[in-house]
């Protein structure tokens, strides 16, 4: 339920934030189901828009908020697919490439 919400929600009843991302549909004047990550230094680093009949997965949303966070304070590494807080990272190398798995053995 909404009220259980405990961070801020925002609200785009103009469509003037969907505009200004690339997800507002003008013909039915609705916004796709876009998830963006922006650091605090306003860089894009991660964009997901799926459409508006679409639910997105908010357990993987946070992985993602997560890995993002744990990267700006470890930029000379990489959190592979399915990374979660606490497990190993990399750092990336050519010869590593298609080989991810393999680096974590």
């Amino acid at each position: 339920m909404l009220k259980n919400v405990r961070y801020p929600m925002g609200a785009d009843p103009s469509g003037k934030v969907s505009r200004m991302f690339g997800v507002y549909d003008e013909n039915s004047g609705l916004a796709g189901r876009g998830t963006f990550i922006i650091t605090p230094d306003g860089v894009l680093v991660g964009s997901e828009v799926n459409h508006i009949d679409v639910g997105r997965n908010s357990t993987e949303i946070l992985r993602k908020l997560e890995a993002n966070i744990y990267k700006l304070g470890h930029p000379e590494e990489v959190c592979p697919a399915k990374w979660e807080p606490g497990e190993k990272t990399m750092a990336p190398r050519p010869e590593a490439v298609g080989r991810a798995e393999e680096a974590f053995k």
